[in-house]
């Protein structure tokens, strides 16, 4: 195995490789008419060093539209932004040259070698051919690439295109990491794969910034991250913070035969529930389209509190709660609306 290693950082680079304040971003009328767009809404967040940090929400949230000002491929309409101390209106170049970025689709050239991307992608930082070469082998081979150098890239999977995306964002050694959706699309295999190649880039010591809205995945890669919905940030902290400060322990999940009614005559049945005072006692509920989420300390007590009301569902779980119902508890509606 490899081992990717990150450059020193220059001694003048803050702690923080990352800052924004007010930050936005609006897009203007379509030809056709209609209002401008605000995509970001005045968001204030730090990126610091060796860290993985993420954007968490549904579609439409602002995350994409906020990593594409960071990756410096839109421009900012208000605000600030400085990237490894650089403002990216004047200093685009100069931060593009230290950055990876991994977008949302794969960009590979399929008719060429899995080599020969890393090759001609390498020439765009002018770096020289045999320093080229020689981190493409050793990307290759840290992807689990390396038998498959000679390969055209158009038959590979879904997955193997993927960790041959992240290992071409690898070839300048950049000291930013950035990751617009990296697993979507991928089978759970490939996911998980995808996860231990970007966690062993954060034990060496690379700065990762990814957008997700799989709940998954944040909390195994992030040790930060915001929730973002209709362009604002909701809430900012670890997964684990996130969780305690707006959930509960656990969760009761009770579902119903569809079309039966029994769901809304039970969500009335489990409000008296609520703040009872009683073991099983229940903080709140969330009723969804195909499911009652019941939140409280001890969801198996919660659960038995139940029955004991006269619900008899269907089905049942029990589980610890998730950032997704830190999303659902923030906005109303679940991640992957």
């Amino acid at each position: 195995m490899a081992q990717i290693t990150s450059p020193e950082l220059p001694p003048a680079v803050e702690t923080a490789l990352i800052k924004a304040a007010g930050l936005r971003k609006v897009f203007p009328p379509t030809r056709r008419g209609g209002d401008a767009f605000t995509a970001v809404d005045g968001i204030d967040f730090e990126v610091r060093r060796g860290e993985v940090f993420g954007f968490l929400g549904p579609n439409g949230a602002g995350k994409s539209s906020t990593m594409r000002m960071i990756g410096c491929v839109s421009p900012v309409s208000a605000g600030e932004l400085t990237i490894l101390g650089m403002d990216p209106r004047v200093d685009s170049s100069r931060i593009k040259a230290r950055l990876g970025v991994v977008p949302q689709e794969d960009s590979l050239d399929l008719e060429l070698r899995v080599r020969e991307n890393l090759l001609i992608y390498g020439r765009y930082f002018g770096l020289k051919r045999a320093e080229i070469a020689a981190r493409t082998a050793e990307l290759l081979d840290f992807v689990q690439l390396a038998d498959r150098a000679e390969s055209t890239v158009e038959p590979l999977s879904g997955g193997m295109k993927r960790r041959l995306t992240i290992a071409r964002s690898l070839i300048n050694s950049p000291e930013i990491l950035i990751l617009d959706e990296p697993t979507t699309g991928l089978d759970p295999q490939a996911r998980h794969v995808v996860w231990d190649r970007l966690f062993r880039l954060k034990q060496a010591g690379t700065t990762l910034v990814l957008t997700t809205h799989y709940m998954d995945e944040a909390e195994q890669l992030c040790d930060r991250l915001v929730v973002m919905d209709h362009g604002r940030i909701a809430a900012e902290g670890s997964p684990r913070d996130l969780i305690e400060r707006y959930s509960t322990r656990e969760v009761l999940e009770i579902r119903f035969a569809p079309g039966s009614g029994e769901q809304e005559a039970a969500v009335a049945k489990a409000e008296g529930l609520v703040h009872s005072g009683e073991r099983g006692s229940i903080e709140r509920i969330e009723e969804l389209p195909d499911r009652i989420l019941l939140y409280g300390a001890d969801g198996e007590a919660a659960l038995a509190a139940v029955h004991g009301s006269g619900i008899t569902p269907l089905a049942s779980l029990v589980r610890r709660s998730s950032l997704e119902d830190v999303f659902l508890h923030l906005t109303g509606r679940t991640l992957v609306d």
